[in-house]
């Protein structure tokens, strides 16, 4: 039975990481892949910012990072309540026939509960409320709505904070 597993990004993933950017669905959430590949791979060299890649079996299918909330004060004025040390997380899903089949919700899971392990005091991501779908998928993993509020660009966020507790589905 496949099973999810996270490692560390590399620069030999980034032709990966291109390809995944270069999706509708990722266009329309990340918007210019030109643009985000290049600050992807400065992030590389950024020692505040974890890049993983996840995989289900051999299959590598997503990218997630995270930073510290307080580390770009000015452009997370919406995470500032949260304790120093408090993560907060991005992601997506990158081949199209692995969205909408629960892949997204258990990376995202697998990686909340490996940085609570780490020490983080709490994980937090930080979707546009309009990306139904995001929304959805983030609560699967065990995100929970704290409140909507303006990012640093002004642009209204659904801010979530992970609860470790086991999921129950009915």
């Amino acid at each position: 039975m496949a099973s999810y597993a996270l490692r560390a990004l590399t620069r030999a993933d980034l032709p990966l990481v291109a390809t995944w950017l270069d999706t509708p669905h990722a266009r329309a959430r990340w918007g210019d892949p030109a643009e985000q590949l290049a600050l992807v791979t400065e992030d590389l060299d950024e020692p505040l910012m974890d890049q993983q890649i996840a995989s289900f079996g051999d299959r590598p299918f997503g990218y997630l990072q995270s930073y510290p909330v307080h580390a770009w004060p000015a452009g997370a004025p919406h995470l500032a309540d949260f304790p120093s040390g408090t993560v907060a997380v991005d992601c997506f899903v990158g081949p199209v026939d692995m969205i909408g089949q629960g892949h997204g919700s258990a990376m995202l899971r697998l990686y909340a509960r490996t940085l609570l392990g780490k020490g983080a005091p709490g994980v937090v991501i930080d979707p546009d409320p309009e990306n139904e779908r995001a929304v959805r998928a983030y609560r699967r993993a065990g995100f929970q709505d704290v409140a909507q509020r303006p990012d640093g660009a002004g642009d209204m966020t659904l801010v979530m904070r992970f609860d470790p507790s086991p999921i129950i589905f009915s």
